[in-house]
């Protein structure tokens, strides 16, 4: 097995009286998709949160170990050293996509900033791969000079993903990414999502309170409850046979649906 890339250890979190993470660790490796499931108010995005710098724990550590194999605790990272992460290594797709894409800005140019913050200065070049990612997802590359708002919910989704995925980050974080979606559009999501994240070879984190999405997306699984990991994995042998009463219940409800 590979170093980890995201290493989580001891991570404790409280709001007032109610326990956020109560001793949560987990390990990604480069490549792996790892699905963190729970119902709402499980930890799982406080979980993410922290993952990524947003929060910080009240104890424990996140570190991440860069290209060149340097280790980085995530919470020790001044501001600037995480924004700069995150636009270059890392990448953050976000439940709305509003929340990730400039809407004043056209879908080339979402696409385009990407490029430059990684160090591409050509304008035709930036254009081209702009042109080439819109495609990727779907969205027809006459549509490149379109500003996002007049796409639908769906296209935004896709444009979102492609403003990520095209300076191909090392880690890739995603919170619900189907979430709002009707369910057709869903499924030819996470089939994109399935068939990029392959090509690239990228690690994931995927925050999810839907089981289907992580059985089709991840190599792993964590169930959280109550800020706790209850259960944790290989994908098909915690959904196949859950060993915990939380994990059977998600399970057994998807199964009745």
């Amino acid at each position: 097995m590979s170093v980890p890339l995201l290493q989580a250890e001891g991570l404790n979190l409280r709001f007032g009286t109610t326990t956020a993470l109560d001793d949560v660790g987990l390990n990604l490796h480069p490549g792996e998709v790892v699905a963190i499931v729970g119902e709402s108010g499980s930890g799982k995005s406080t979980l993410l949160r922290v993952l990524s710098g947003q929060l910080a724990p009240a104890d424990g550590s996140v570190l991440y170990r860069d290209a060149d194999g340097r280790s980085h605790p995530v919470h020790a990272m001044s501001e600037a050293a995480l924004r700069r992460l995150m636009r270059t290594e890392w990448g953050f797709v976000h439940q709305s996509a509003r929340d990730g894409l400039r809407m004043g800005v056209s879908a080339g140019g979402n696409v385009g900033e990407r490029l430059m913050a990684v160090g591409a200065r050509n304008y035709g070049g930036i254009r081209a791969q702009a042109a080439e990612w819109l495609r990727r997802v779907e969205i027809d590359d006459a549509r490149i000079d379109d500003l996002p708002r007049v796409f639908s919910g769906g296209m935004q989704q896709r444009l979102q993903i492609a403003r990520v995925l095209v300076s191909r980050p090392r880690l890739v974080l995603m919170d619900e990414p189907t979430g709002g979606l009707d369910v057709s559009v869903q499924a030819k999501l996470l089939d994109l999502i399935r068939n990029l994240v392959a090509d690239l070879g990228i690690a994931v984190l995927l925050v999810t309170h839907d089981i289907a999405a992580a059985r089709l997306l991840a190599h792993r699984i964590l169930v959280m409850r109550h800020g706790r990991v209850v259960e944790q994995g290989l994908t098909d042998r915690v959904l196949d046979d859950p060993q915990h009463p939380y994990t059977q219940l998600l399970v057994s409800s998807v199964l009745a649906a």
